[in-house]
């Protein structure tokens, strides 16, 4: 069959993008799904800084790739052995494939499925199956969803079955920034009631976790961002208050708001510099819990004797630390509720052309979730 995509061929394009045209929108050919595998056709798909990580280079993959990890749709086929899943049905999409069987799996830690990692480090399918061609060429999944096309294939422990009545193009933020962040709150870092927080970066993972931080019942909840915009749409979202890192000394700030340091502090941005403000600031007896991606070749230096002598807590938090199918649909809920007003992070709807001068935006900080939508 055939379907259009936006295809990565080489990272590290200079931007504007718009100019330098990353990602190419092109007819692909689009193989059935074999056995354990659906084909599902995508209605809505999230642009996410770590998407960017991958056109920039900072997150390498291998290439040419079909783009996109941010997704929901509707199954349009299944393959031999899919059990819980059948045509019809809404879902959203699991950038880790849980394949149930591996250690981290069995006990409870489906974020950092092996096998799943195995599978998204070499653009495959869990299955080991790659779906997408080019002129007879195989082209890679992107972590097993490749959201960047009408149509995809995928294997059936990438997705998640959710409410038919939640619209997706709002559900497909569930899929990374939703789960990502607000999971940071709730699964990693299990933050308290009446619990401090501070979040460096607000972008789509740092909102999610203010609203997270709102929805457990956090005080005070400080949003730290470099841009005003940003910092005004994190009280519409639940920070109490907020600290512009381009006007001083943001952990200074913190300490000072709360007489110390918050008691958690999450770092959204990606960058080590902001890890490393965000532990400086972290009261003594305190966590710092990281989400952001930076370069691999970057590092972190901290004072080893912090840990010991102020009982201090580093901790990484991936995929929000989620169970997927637990997860999913439970902050669906709280989203229904309207205890999760994830409307908030939603900027605009783009078109497939429009992918390339999007990323601009998003590279940026003009948008925080724009959404590829397919009519």
């Amino acid at each position: 069959m055939k379907t259009k995509a936006a295809v990565l061929f080489e990272m590290e394009r200079p931007a504007p993008y718009a100019q330098s045209k990353p990602l190419q929108v092109l007819e692909l050919d689009l193989q059935g799904p074999g056995a354990g595998e659906l084909l599902v056709e995508i209605k809505a798909a999230g642009l996410c800084h770590s998407d960017l990580s991958v056109i920039n280079g900072s997150r390498p993959r291998v290439m040419p790739m079909v783009l996109g990890h941010e997704a929901t749709g509707i199954v349009r086929e299944t393959g031999v052995g899919v059990k819980d899943f059948k045509a019809g049905d809404h879902v959203v999409f699991s950038y880790v494939p849980v394949c149930g069987h591996c250690l981290p799996c069995g006990t409870g830690r489906a974020a950092m499925c092996e096998n799943g990692a195995a599978a998204n480090v070499a653009g495959t399918l869990l299955t080991g199956a790659k779906r997408f061609s080019f002129e007879g060429k195989p082209l890679h999944h992107h972590i097993g969803v490749s959201g960047f096309s009408q149509l995809t294939v995928c294997a059936q422990e990438s997705l998640v079955k959710i409410d038919p009545s939640v619209p997706l193009d709002k559900a497909a933020l569930f899929g990374c920034a939703v789960l990502t962040g607000v999971g940071a709150v709730v699964n990693t870092a299990k933050v308290p009631a009446g619990s401090s927080v501070a979040v460096f970066g607000m972008g789509g993972v740092g909102l999610s976790a203010i609203l997270g931080a709102r929805a457990a019942g956090c005080t005070p909840i400080i949003a730290v961002d470099t841009l005003p915009a940003k910092l005004e749409l994190a009280k519409k979202a639940g920070a109490t208050h907020t600290v512009n890192a381009a006007q001083g000394d943001a952990a200074q700030a913190l300490k000072d708001l709360t007489k110390g340091g918050p008691q958690y502090v999450f770092e959204a941005v990606g960058s080590e510099k902001a890890l490393a403000q965000a532990y400086a600031a972290t009261r003594r007896g305190g966590v710092t819990v990281t989400i952001g991606l930076p370069h691999p070749s970057k590092q972190l230096s901290i004072s080893a004797l912090s840990l010991v002598a102020e009982e201090r807590t580093l901790m990484g938090s991936y995929m929000g630390s989620a169970v997927p199918r637990r997860d999913v649909p439970r902050f669906i809920a709280l989203y229904q509720s309207g205890l999760l007003p994830v409307d908030t992070l939603f900027s605009r709807h783009i078109q497939l052309q429009e992918i390339n001068s999007a990323f601009d935006a998003l590279d940026k900080g003009e948008a925080v979730r724009q959404v590829l939508k397919f009519e």
